[in-house]
């Protein structure tokens, strides 16, 4: 096997071969002879002469300059002296080095930001694959000590694409800039070409970047953010192409005005709540991707849940608060417990059928001018902690009004043991970076998958995004962090499994795990959701 010689990861003293020296020098049988060439500044030779040969046998040359003691190529120790480190790591691979070099991975954004590991998998891999494209090296994944010498340089190039580059991670932002309207063709080839750069170019002027149509950390850190315009059909259009699509929300009962072509807020809304449901990134504009959507014949028609915070959830209560089914201080836009009782006596009472949710058929009963209202002899729904937050209980003596545990946002029904049943049955399954499931994962994509197989109507969140999801309660001390919370860390997201532990897709593991909350994660904490009360 081969190992790391002295560059880089530190000085080698290799007390073996001082030894070696030492005896060679002193041994009985051995004449030592010195030969001097005056006052030259040329190399002196230490030889060793033996009895039985009158050969001499160089052992090290020394000069001013040069090594006090030998060097032997090749080798190397790891930090703490006691396990050598590969000279080419690949993966598979497991060292305390692996630890260092995802931390510089990490820093310069090759790498998703995550708790480094001593393994070298396949996330790592395509990361220093990332970085040796860059340098215009051959691009083999295998850190090795020209790699590992530019990537811990002062003058390490932090990531970034351009024109005539290649890769996997090119593909993702050429759909990223198709969903954003940037790009017309879905055919996402993997390769940044003039199309590409051009489409980069048009999104950094729109947004107010540094148009140079190369994706370097300011452009690549927007184009996944919520900040991030988009170029897209969107509020304040005018068209023929409007009108057809708000006449398909209209049939799916997602729009309740008449369509006139024109790009509204009750539009905006429409098309918020579609792509909601119907698992699209929740931005509010008709770009391809909500488009095709639109256009398939099984797209999800309109319906409000529990869990769902909305305009459409406050007109529903409104409605519900005025037939007398719900009281006034339960008007919240957030679709709780309370808002799912008073739906279910709504329907009863209305002859339709009773499963607390609010499809096209109820909505429109409720918005009609001969709905029945609720019975004297029937009390309101005027109580449910999930109408407010302010009550959404903990478990483990944590109580609500404990430091760090919020009073705003809203917490739903169901069960944070089944979330983590479902987190854990993924356990192993392979981190690949934009995967949403439901057999390879990102972090923010894993949170998305869970939450929506638990039952929560939670639409797609980036990592950054769930800085602030606009719902749920929130946790601001990760002491006060409990099983089936989501905790948020910078640049990374993942599901309190209790005891201390996460379930998270990680990068730096590759693949999804069940670790302990470390030092790591409190160092870099940021927020945590109350998901379940």
């Amino acid at each position: 096997m081969t190992f790391f010689g002295k560059r880089k990861l530190g000085a080698i003293i290799l007390g073996t071969a001082c030894a070696c020296v030492l005896a060679a020098c002193t041994a009985n049988e051995s004449n030592i002879s010195e030969a001097r060439s005056g006052d030259t500044d040329e190399e002196t030779i230490v030889s060793i002469e033996n009895d039985n040969s009158a050969e001499t046998e160089p052992v090290i040359g020394m000069n001013l300059d040069g090594e006090l003691l030998p060097v032997l190529e090749g080798v190397t120790t790891a930090e703490d002296n006691s396990v050598l480190a590969p000279a080419y790591l690949k993966v598979g691979e497991q060292h305390q080095t692996v630890l260092q070099l995802q931390k510089r991975l990490m820093s310069l954004g090759y790498m998703d930001n995550d708790e480094p590991t001593t393994y070298y998998g396949a996330a790592t891999s395509e990361a220093v694959k990332k970085f040796q494209r860059q340098l215009g090296m051959t691009q083999d994944g295998i850190c090795g000590i020209e790699t590992w010498d530019s990537l811990f340089s002062g003058s390490a190039p932090y990531y970034k694409v351009k024109n005539g580059d290649d890769g996997q991670d090119i593909v993702l932002i050429q759909q990223r800039l198709y969903q954003l309207g940037y790009l017309t063709d879905d055919s996402a080839t993997g390769h940044f070409g003039d199309t590409t750069e051009a489409a980069v170019k048009k999104m950094q002027e729109r947004n107010g970047l540094t148009v140079d149509g190369e994706v370097g950390k300011d452009t690549i850190n927007l184009l996944y953010s919520d900040e991030v315009k988009a170029n897209l059909i969107g509020l304040g259009e005018k068209s023929e192409l409007v009108k057809h699509y708000q006449e398909r929300l209209k049939a799916l009962g997602y729009l309740r005005d008449e369509p006139d072509g024109n790009f509204g807020g009750g539009t905006e809304r429409a098309v918020r709540e579609f792509q909601s449901r119907n698992d699209q990134i929740v931005d509010g504009y008709l770009g391809p991707d909500t488009r095709n959507a639109l256009d398939d014949p099984n797209a999800k028609p309109f319906g409000l849940r529990v869990g769902d915070s909305s305009d459409s959830v406050t007109t529903v209560q409104k409605r519900l608060n005025h037939y007398g089914y719900l009281a006034s201080r339960l008007i919240t836009g957030y679709y709780g417990s309370a808002t799912e009782a008073a739906v279910k006596q709504f329907q009863k009472y209305n002859n339709l059928t009773q499963d607390g949710k609010v499809g096209s058929q109820t909505m429109a009963k409720l918005e009609s001018s001969n709905a029945k209202k609720k019975p004297a002899n029937v009390a309101a729904a005027s109580s449910g902690r999930n109408n407010t937050g302010t009550s959404g209980g903990s478990s483990g003596g944590n109580k609500n009004n404990s430091a760090g545990v919020g009073s705003g946002g809203a917490t739903v029904s169901g069960s944070a043991g089944n979330l983590i049943s479902i987190a854990s049955s993924k356990l192993g399954c392979p981190y690949v970076w934009g995967s949403k499931g439901p057999n390879a994962f990102d972090c923010s994509g894993f949170v998305y998958w869970c939450l929506n197989q638990a039952g929560v109507g939670q639409s797609y969140l980036t990592s950054s995004g769930w800085r602030n999801p606009g719902r749920y309660q929130r946790i601001s001390s990760i002491d006060q962090v409990q099983a089936g919370d989501i905790i948020v860390v910078s640049g990374h997201v993942g599901i309190c499994a209790g005891g201390g532990t996460v379930i998270d897709a990680s990068s730096s593991n590759g693949r999804v795990v069940h670790r302990s909350i470390s030092s790591w994660w409190r160092n870099n904490f940021i927020v945590a959701w109350r998901i379940f009360a």
